[in-house]
Order: structure tokens, then sequence, then C-alpha cells
């Protein structure tokens, strides 16, 4: 079942890139959270996108959120695409897609899935307050943070 906004946002520990341990819960009461599920390191879209949320991470700290780009790739892949683009955001590892399932956020048909680039925003209680697919602009998922 898809969710929707107001849901409670599907708990996970992921490690990063740089070796430590993400757990979203940890996040409660203290921080929002942004998940950008993306497909691939270093494809044309997927640099876009996290290029441009580095480039805005001033504007994300500024209504306390954390931002970390998630999918599959292992980590000499993410620590590639750290380096290459100087993205200030960690980059968490899915193996298996198992919180990209947990988030709808898989596409693919039989034993061939990829991650649906999709970007959520977690409020500080832990609620779904921001949730789509594609690249929408920071501004947008800002507003969802910000708002009552």
């Amino acid at each position: 079942m898809p969710l929707r906004i107001g849901d409670a946002a599907p708990d996970f520990t992921l490690r990063s890139s740089d070796g430590r341990n993400v757990t979203l819960s940890s996040f409660r009461g203290a921080q929002n959270v942004v998940l950008i599920f993306y497909p691939k390191d270093q494809t044309p879209g997927c640099t876009k996108q996290l290029c441009t949320a580095s480039v805005d991470s001033a504007a994300f700290a500024s209504v306390g959120a954390a931002v970390f780009g998630v999918n599959g790739d292992g980590a000499a892949s993410h620590e590639r695409f750290i380096a290459k683009y100087g993205l200030t955001m960690p980059l968490l590892i899915d193996p298996g897609l198992s919180v990209a399932k947990a988030y709808d956020a898989v596409a693919g048909f039989g034993p061939i899935k990829i991650v649906n680039r999709t970007v959520v925003g977690i409020d500080r209680v832990g609620r779904i307050a921001f949730y789509q697919r594609g690249m929408p602009d920071t501004a947008t998922i800002l507003a969802a943070l910000v708002s009552p």
C-alpha cells in the first residue's frame, strides 16, 4: 500500500558510505529528514538531483533537515560519487532495496528492480510530510517541512 502524507515513516537502519549506521528513529523529536531515493550513482539525472540538494544544503539546514541519498549501490560507488561531485550529504546503502520497497520507491517487473526516483520528507515526529516522484525543487520540499 502506498505511503501517504501523515503516515508514520517506516523506521530503518542503513549503513552510510562513511561506515556509520543511520537509524531514522534517532532523528525523532530533533530533526526533519529528507530521503532522496535515486536509481544509480553518477548517472546524469541522479547527479543533477544530488548536486542540487548539495548546493541547497544550507536551505535544508535552515529547517532542521538532515538529507540522505539512498540507493542499492555499495560504499565504494557512493564514495566515488561523493568525491567526484563534492556532495555534502551522506549516501545510504540499501542492499536488496528493502528500504526503497518500504517507501514504495521501487520500479520494475520480475527479478529486475530499480529505485524509482522518489523524494520523501519526514517531520520531527516521524510522519511523512512530503512524498513525490521525480525531482521536486528544494522550495517545494522545504514548504512541506515548515507547514504546521
